[in-house]
């Protein structure tokens, strides 16, 4: 059986002082990536992600998510509200399209919030990169 071709066949080799070795190093580290997908990630013009950026995002990956999850379950809420309404001529009661507003309310200010902490994020890196 022939072997199938590698898809990346050039081996590039380059010589660096101790001082540029330390702070690759150091950078390496910090990205997690591996020596090859960091140098090409670099050479490709990607912009190189710590590991502690990586978490961040994640992290506000994961709250999005619950944020879409809460607000999905709202929506479901007032259809249902809605379709009693249609169906029966009966309304919701105040109480209960109070404890609505108020859960919108709620996921609102998150996001908001969730919003200007993205934003504040942004600016310091832009700051940071010039």
């Amino acid at each position: 059986m022939r072997k199938a071709k590698r898809r990346r066949n050039i081996a590039v080799t380059f010589r660096m002082n101790e001082g540029e070795y330390a702070e690759f190093q150091k950078k390496l580290e910090a990205s997690g990536l591996s020596k090859q997908a960091y140098v090409i990630g670099a050479v490709c013009g990607a912009s190189v992600t710590s590991a502690d950026e990586l978490a961040a995002l994640r992290e506000v990956s994961a709250t999005l998510a619950d944020y879409e999850r809460q607000v999905r379950g709202i929506g479901t809420n007032v259809n249902q509200m809605a379709r009693v309404a249609n169906g029966q001529g009966v309304l919701p009661s105040e109480a209960v399209l109070e404890r609505l507003s108020d859960q919108i309310e709620d996921v609102r200010r998150e996001g908001e919030s969730l919003w200007l902490s993205i934003r504040s994020s942004i600016a310091r890196q832009s700051h940071a990169g010039r």
